[in-house]
């Protein structure tokens, strides 16, 4: 995920973390959103799909190591 930015290897592990817990956190906030009324946002929610799919793409590849693309 990181060797276009020359970070060394040891520091990848964290960086997926940071980024896991971002993307976890605006995926969670995303979707339990509502306002006074209680309705849900449908940008709210499409941002936090999109995340969604990052967080579980980094979390599959990257961390757990069990997908392989080519």
């Amino acid at each position: 995920m990181l060797e276009f930015l020359d970070i060394p290897a040891e520091y990848a592990p964290v960086i997926n973390f940071i980024f896991l817990a971002v993307t976890g956190f605006i995926t969670w906030h995303g979707l339990r959103f509502r306002d006074e009324e209680g309705n849900s946002d449908w940008v709210r929610m499409l941002f936090a799909c999109i995340a969604a799919v990052f967080f579980f793409g980094v979390l599959f590849q990257d961390v757990l190591g069990l997908v392989q693309v080519f």
